[in-house]
């Protein structure tokens, strides 16, 4: 699994992506999330107001609740505005 961080996600993360295997017992971009925030400080602070966390999963957005597959490219970033 390919995982995309951007804006303020990356640098609290510190990288801007990274492969993982799926990891055990995560089904969807909820328990996709928690694993992440188990991960470290950096994940955690990141990943701790879910409000301004978007998601896209092979490049569609999605709700948490959406299935994840060892093969999928996932996308977190913050909300975006256009003008």
């Amino acid at each position: 699994m390919k995982l995309l961080y951007f804006a303020w996600l990356r640098t609290k993360i510190g990288m801007a992506e990274e492969r993982v295997p799926l990891p055990a017992g995560v089904t969807d971009v909820a328990g996709l999330i928690e694993w992440l925030r188990g991960r470290g400080a950096g994940y955690a602070d990141a990943l701790a107001n879910l409000d301004v966390v978007k998601v896209a999963v092979n490049q569609e957005y999605v709700p948490f609740s959406h299935p994840v597959t060892a093969g999928d490219e996932v996308a977190l970033f913050p909300p975006v505005t256009g003008g």
